[in-house]
């Protein structure tokens, strides 16, 4: 049968939030009056959500559950989801109803215009702290800025792509994935829809500052060398400091001051040039890291249960 929409939407740990997904994405696909299909991406669930989405499948034949080994990741769910989805459009959602599935009708409406990807910008949020808003806000900002794609701000994964994106998208096995800024990588014809994101319906963020921080460092590195391009900066910076140093320090010598004597200036001089070296190590280092990961050439992710396992 062909399908028009498939809704990707990975899963970890959401047993509460996933029948009123179920429901609200049903209510709206079949208000659509096209084909679709709920893929649920389970990301290694331990409070019961493997159960639910088996139970949901068991349900209705629209759900297609794609069940992990193990915990992969968001990004990495999200991967599999276009995978093995079969519709004309793709659209990636979350699971905790803070982007409304009311509004991939909206998105629908620019796709059938003639876009190829519809990115959804959020003009509000709600339920979520100060510091998380800053904070993302100033995410989204500073990924504008110093990568080498202009990546949407105020934008997550929320968006719908027609198949022959996601065709090109499948081609892109990188490891450490920030789809998000892959979709704006691959061009095509793009628009943003502005929608007011909700409050989480139940359960804890899955995204912590930590793996926000680790999500900000995979997007610099996959689509940046504005890192190493800093390390430069402070190596230049510092031997240029250390030029003009030289000549004056013989002079103030020669004019028989002291202000350069003592194990201070020495001290801090080492320091500063010390810290500079193990930034720039480390920072060479997170890129040899993505390079080593990529020569091991692991598989993404590992499948314990694909939708054709339960199909019958």
């Amino acid at each position: 049968m062909k399908i028009t929409y498939s809704i990707v939407a990975p899963i970890y740990n959401e047993i509460d939030n996933l029948p009123e997904l179920y429901r609200r994405v049903k209510e709206v696909m079949d208000a659509s009056n096209e084909t679709w299909e709920l893929i649920l991406v389970d990301d290694g669930s331990t409070d019961g959500s493997t159960d639910k989405i088996r139970e949901l499948a068991q349900q209705d034949k629209k759900v297609r559950p794609v069940i992990f080994a193990r915990n992969f990741g968001h990004q990495v769910a999200i991967t599999a989801g276009w995978d093995y989805a079969r519709g004309d459009a793709i659209v990636i959602i979350d699971a905790d109803l803070q982007d409304p599935p009311e509004v991939i009708l909206e998105l629908a409406k620019k796709w059938k215009e003639g876009y190829e990807v519809v990115y959804a910008v959020r003009s509000e949020r709600e339920g979520e702290s100060w510091f998380k808003k800053v904070t993302a806000s100033l995410f989204y900002r500073i990924i504008y800025r110093i990568t080498d794609v202009k990546i949407p701000v105020d934008t997550g994964d929320f968006r719908l792509m027609d198949r022959k994106v996601v065709d090109v998208l499948k081609q892109m096995k990188e490891r450490h994935r920030f789809p998000r800024g892959m979709s704006a990588w691959v061009g095509f014809k793009q628009v943003g829809v502005t929608y007011k994101r909700a409050a989480r319906v139940a359960g804890v963020t899955k995204y912590p500052f930590n793996k926000m921080l680790r999500l900000a460092l995979n997007a610099i590195t996959s689509f940046s060398y504005f890192p190493l391009q800093v390390a430069t900066f402070f190596g230049f910076v510092s031997a240029g400091v250390a030029i003009l140093a030289i000549p004056l320090v013989i002079i103030l010598r020669i004019a028989g001051s002291h202000f350069f004597e003592g194990q201070t200036t020495t001290l801090i001089s080492v320091l500063f040039l010390g810290g500079v070296q193990l930034i720039s190590l480390g920072i060479l280092g997170e890129y040899i890291g993505r390079l080593y990961d990529e020569a091991k050439g692991r598989p993404l992710y590992i499948v314990r249960e694909a939708p054709e396992d339960t199909e019958s």
